[in-house]
């Protein structure tokens, strides 16, 4: 019995630890370069991932709510957001032309096989990570409106 009580521990402290980093894992981007993921987050400026698809429409609905603000949240907290899309081989040529009709300022990267997604146990999308310094500070599911203000108050105490 004790054993299994120090297994459970085990398995929580550990789960617990890996939600807190990201995994080292390479994207393209919608420019084909390669990213690391972790090179970008290990930065002392938040950084807010937002995992998303073209067919998610609260997820689109999310990003075009923060496209609004976006170059005020960027001058006062230096912000950057990186809008992961989830979409996989068939749907993924969606994309770059609803990025482009939507004028999204973001940086856009294509998670096509979901590595970052499954190694991060997302289920849902939308889904919102804070990370500073490579440490992920916050995590969100869902949009409803006037969520993106909750999130700006996330990111002013992180960027600090």
């Amino acid at each position: 019995m004790k054993n299994v009580y120090f297994l459970l521990i085990f398995l929580t402290i550990s789960k617990f630890n890996n939600a807190q980093e990201l995994p080292n894992i390479t994207l393209k981007s919608i420019d084909d370069k390669t990213v690391s993921i972790q090179e970008l987050a290990n930065s002392d400026t938040v950084k807010v991932f937002s995992f998303w698809a073209t067919w998610c429409v609260p997820c689109i609905n999310e990003l075009d709510a923060i496209s609004e603000v976006y170059d005020d949240w960027q001058e006062e907290t230096n912000v950057e957001i990186i809008a992961i899309s989830t979409d996989d081989s068939r749907t993924k040529k969606r994309v770059i032309p609803l990025v482009n009709g939507k004028g999204w300022e973001y940086q856009i990267l294509l998670d096509d096989n979901q590595d970052l997604k499954r190694a991060l146990n997302i289920a849902v999308l939308p889904y919102l990570i804070v990370v500073k310094n490579g440490e992920i500070v916050y995590q969100h599911t869902g949009y409803t409106p006037g969520s993106e203000d909750a999130l700006y108050e996330v990111i002013k105490k992180h960027s600090k």
